[in-house]
């Protein structure tokens, strides 16, 4: 009896301290956790990724392909308490920065992670160097726990397939009304300059395109910084000389354009004062029109005084005045 007794003591320790002493966990402020009960996660009802916003970037064969449930998210705090068939999956949803060259299933590939190759449309391989800031999404945590094996691969490897497909087909952008201006002073040809030139909007489409990660594989791509764009060695001399030549042709041809702008103001304000010269010249004369009009509506005695008057300052002013006499 006293081994018996002992025996059904034990297990009720045993159970104490399996079931309830360590049922208790918490989830720190920069986690998120899941529980799954026999396996199956918490689900919130029939919801599924489709009916989040995040999806709204997919595509009419994605939305078929990317359906994930929606899962009951254990925000932090605590201590909560599980049973000894459930299991607590903790994620960390903090911001992460990597460098785009890495890659998680090869750790040695692109020099050792630290430099990434491209083909540019001009058939140049080029190295690229930036950084990638990443975080998990906690609105498809489902994804990134159980329905990718290796999330962090996905999302490199969409990444690099989409910069990579971006810099073969890239093309510096127009402007709208510089379009001549454009075509006399460009390179034709050399897709390195339009690519450095235009960093920002690189950046910007490669964030753009990455937005329906958080659907596909349940990590938000937060920001891509590309930093540096290195031709090959063996044309970084070519390279400089055609830059060098394109900047002298550019300076000659802004020069040349300040000149003739000049130019055209100059004529503009020669026409200018001409014009208000004759307006000076033209204005007594009408003004005098207006008063000779004005002095015949009165009367013609007005008229023979003005022509009187006008008479004696001419005479004032003359120095011989020959006069017809009446015989």
């Amino acid at each position: 009896m006293d081994v018996l007794g002992g025996i059904i003591i034990g297990f009720i320790a045993w159970i104490v301290v399996r079931c309830v002493l360590t049922g208790f966990y918490t989830v720190n402020q920069n986690e998120r956790a899941v529980k799954t009960i026999f396996g199956r996660a918490q689900r919130v009802g029939a919801l599924t990724t489709l009916d989040d916003p995040i999806a709204e970037s997919l595509s009419g064969d994605q939305r078929e392909r990317y359906v994930y449930p929606q899962v009951h998210v254990i925000p932090p705090g605590g201590p909560y308490f599980k049973w000894p068939w459930e299991q607590i999956h903790k994620v960390s949803v903090a911001t992460e920065t990597v460098n785009m060259a890495y890659d998680p299933q090869n750790p040695s590939a692109n020099n050792e992670g630290t430099l990434l190759e491209a083909v540019t449309k001009d058939q140049l391989n080029t190295g690229l160097t930036g950084q990638i800031r990443y975080q998990v999404s906690e609105r498809n945590l489902y994804a990134y726990l159980f329905g990718v094996r290796h999330p962090f691969a996905h999302i490199m490897g969409y990444f690099v397939s989409v910069l990579r497909e971006r810099i073969a087909t890239f093309e510096a952008p127009v402007v709208a009304g510089h379009e001549e201006a454009l075509d006399a002073a460009s390179v034709e040809g050399i897709s390195i300059n339009d690519l450095r030139k235009n960093l920002r909007d690189l950046n910007e489409h490669m964030d753009k395109e990455c937005f329906s990660s958080a659907a596909r594989y349940g990590m938000v791509l937060e920001a891509s910084l590309i930093t540096g764009i290195d031709p090959p060695a063996e044309v970084e001399s070519a390279l400089a000389a055609i830059n060098t030549a394109h900047n002298h042709v550019s300076s000659d041809i802004s020069l040349a354009t300040a000149a003739a702008d000049q130019r055209i103001v100059e004529s503009r304000r020669a026409v200018e004062i001409e014009t208000l010269k004759a307006e000076a010249e033209v204005e007594p004369l009408r003004r005098l029109a207006a008063q000779l009009t004005e002095l015949q509506s009165t009367g013609r005695p007005a008229m023979l005084a003005y022509v009187r008057n006008a008479k004696l300052a001419l005479f004032s002013n003359a120095r011989r005045v020959i006069s017809e006499v009446k015989s």
